[in-house]
């Protein structure tokens, strides 16, 4: 099996995982799982310090392989396992993890961003969830750790992008820099907490993530209880088929 990301520690303390499957990253169901544990274990090194998690190609991640869930609809079980896991191990990593997100964010590339601690973005990042036009849920949970909630529902309905300076303005990430710059910039912000203290840093990590509202995991686990309620509509098969097919569902 083609690896789809690889991962590297630098003498900094700093873990790179790069998403690579081309054309446009989206993970399979063992990618998901394997990208899952990887993250978790790099956390568990006394040595790392932060985590950067960002993408090669096109994008930073078009989500799941929606191709793959069209020749088996029973993956969905695993595929959504291996998101759940991704999004946690981002989330409640021990240390704190920075997405570095470049052209198209989208499903499951939202849910590394929204379980992400600090999100940089290349000019030419935009942000979406087309999950109703995929026949699917989920994602919501944590497209609500960046945006408003009527912002969320709005993308969510109509599964329109927001572009990376929208996101900027509306306090989402944390910055917007020309796409040559984004890897920089991403080692530049970790470089400044590596050099703390990594016993603080840690203690600090589970204390933010404690006085969050709400669970982030539990809602997330709430929405994908709906995806497999929309995986039994033929709806739902439509919009995958469709997708494949590169033509416009029909209902």
């Amino acid at each position: 099996m083609t690896q789809q990301f690889h991962s590297t520690i630098d003498a900094d303390g700093i873990a790179e995982v790069v998403l690579d499957r081309p054309p446009v990253n989206a993970l399979n169901a063992a990618g998901w799982n394997g990208l899952a544990a990887e993250i978790e274990a790099l956390g568990q090194k006394p040595e790392v310090r932060v985590i950067i998690i960002r993408g090669e190609g096109r994008g930073f991640c078009a989500g799941v392989d929606i191709k793959e869930l069209n020749a088996d609809q029973s993956l969905i079980v695993s595929v959504n396992a291996g998101n759940y896991a991704t999004f946690k191990a981002v989330h409640l990593n021990k240390v704190p993890v920075i997405a570095a997100v470049h052209g198209f964010v989208l499903g499951g590339g939202i849910g590394i961003c929204g379980a992400a601690d600090i999100v940089v973005a290349s000019e030419c990042a935009s942000f979406g969830l087309p999950e109703v036009d995929r026949g699917a849920m989920g994602g919501a949970a944590h497209l609500q750790r960046l945006f408003g909630v009527q912002k969320v529902r709005y993308l969510f309905f109509t599964g329109e992008m927001i572009s990376a300076t929208e996101a900027y303005r509306l306090n989402a990430i944390e910055r917007v820099v020309p796409k040559d710059q984004l890897r920089d910039t991403a080692f530049e912000i970790a470089r400044k907490i590596a050099a703390k203290s990594p016993a603080m840093i840690r203690i600090a990590k589970e204390a933010l993530n404690g006085i969050e509202d709400g669970n982030l995991e539990d809602k997330y686990r709430w929405e994908q209880g709906f995806t497999l309620q929309a995986y039994m509509s033929k709806d739902s098969a439509e919009t995958r088929k469709a997708f494949v097919e590169k033509r416009d569902a029909k209902f």
